[in-house]
């Protein structure tokens, strides 16, 4: 099993301003749509619709992420759209929605995600180590650190988008 290690923060300049303050250089934007089929307190399976914006290719994968914090074990795969279809078909869930903008600042690389159903914008960073995490400093136009708030995770936000 791979091991994600990643921070994340809550973005408050536009991601636009960034690019075009040249902060940033976009790297390419994908379109996700993800479900939760199943889930508890450290674990979760997800499955995902990404569409590359550039060339409107799709990628159908499902996601097996086990425990918390900074560190977790993530198995993803590639699914057939026909899976994909099967999955959200048969538990009628509401998707949650955004957009993944991949840029790179100096060598370090950043995702933005920008929600369509909530009101906050969140930028990741992944890591090799768990050292080079706890030794990172991110730089001034990072907002607040989100990383150990389960309030901004995916599944919280999710779960939240289903009782509406």
């Amino acid at each position: 099993m791979a091991l994600e290690i990643e921070r994340k923060y809550l973005l408050t300049i536009p991601h636009e301003q960034l690019i075009e303050q040249g902060v940033i250089a976009f790297k390419s934007e994908q379109r996700i749509e993800q479900t939760y089929i199943a889930m508890d307190k450290d674990q979760e399976l997800r499955v995902r619709r990404i569409k590359d914006l550039a060339t409107d290719e799709y990628e159908y994968t499902h996601t097996f992420k086990n425990g918390v914090g900074l560190a977790r074990e993530e198995v993803e795969y590639s699914i057939t759209k026909v899976i994909y279809d099967q999955v959200i078909e048969a538990f009628g869930f509401v998707p949650l929605t955004k957009n993944r903008i991949t840029a790179t600042v100096g060598e370090m690389i950043v995702e933005i995600d920008v929600y369509d159903q909530v009101d906050f914008i969140v930028v990741e960073v992944e890591f090799e180590s768990m050292e080079e995490a706890d030794s990172f400093v991110p730089p001034s136009w990072f907002g607040e650190e989100i990383s150990f708030n389960k309030k901004y995770s995916n599944k919280a936000v999710w779960k939240q988008l289903q009782s509406e």
